[in-house]
């Protein structure tokens, strides 16, 4: 068993679980998962015994805790550097971590409207005002990180920055939000990749349902 155990939510919906999830996984690391699954109104207080903020995911390193999901990353790609987490270039890496961040901090409608949904088929619903502009964002990041690199992921190599945006890849799909050739041919590949397919294995698996994210 690995010395490095990642809490998650359900498998389905916690779009901040998948994205430390995918990162290591994709990237060969080793570690242990373990879903405490939505099944409360407010979360589930088993999280309290895991995490400082009572939510998911956290990662455990024997007495290390670290919590949000992009943390989670920075601190495996310190402890595993050969891995390629981040780009090997100073300046991609520092584009790879911006728009990580911007995905951090950004795109609150499109998250709003929209929840991450792997069970969920295809299909368009009413969009509130901000969500296409979000969108629209995304695909301009995308298209420019992919010009850049020549791809096939964001920065050539599936890296960390195209794990923060993996719940993107279902929302795009799953609401039927984009049209443009070069981001479906990114979204195709991103979900080609053993890690989605074993990620997205293990969601249509799960029993429960959580209402609020079935839109």
């Amino acid at each position: 068993m690995s010395d490095l155990i990642l809490y998650l939510g359900n498998k389905n919906y916690s779009s901040w679980s998948f994205r430390p999830w995918i990162a290591l996984e994709a990237a060969g690391i080793a570690f242990t998962d373990h879903v405490i699954p939505f099944d409360f109104a407010a979360g589930n207080p088993e999280f309290l015994k895991i995490s400082p903020t009572g939510r998911v995911p956290v990662l455990h390193h024997g007495a290390v805790r670290v919590w949000e999901s992009l943390a989670i990353i920075e601190y495996v790609a310190e402890l595993f550097p050969e891995a390629g987490l981040w780009p090997e270039d100073r300046a991609a890496r520092a584009e790879a971590r911006s728009i990580s961040m911007e995905m951090l901090s950004g795109f609150q409608a499109l998250r709003n409207a929209c929840p991450m949904n792997i069970r969920r088929k295809p299909g368009a619903i009413d969009l509130p005002s901000g969500v296409m502009a979000d969108v629209a964002r995304i695909e301009a990041i995308w298209k420019q990180a992919l010009s850049n690199s020549g791809g096939p992921f964001l920065f050539g190599a599936f890296s960390a920055a195209d794990a923060m945006y993996a719940p993107v890849v279902n929302r795009l799909e799953a609401y039927c939000l984009t049209t443009d050739e070069t981001v479906l041919a990114y979204i195709a590949r991103v979900k080609a990749n053993p890690a989605w397919q074993k990620w997205e294995a293990a969601s249509r698996a799960e029993p429960w349902i959580v209402p609020e994210d079935e839109v």
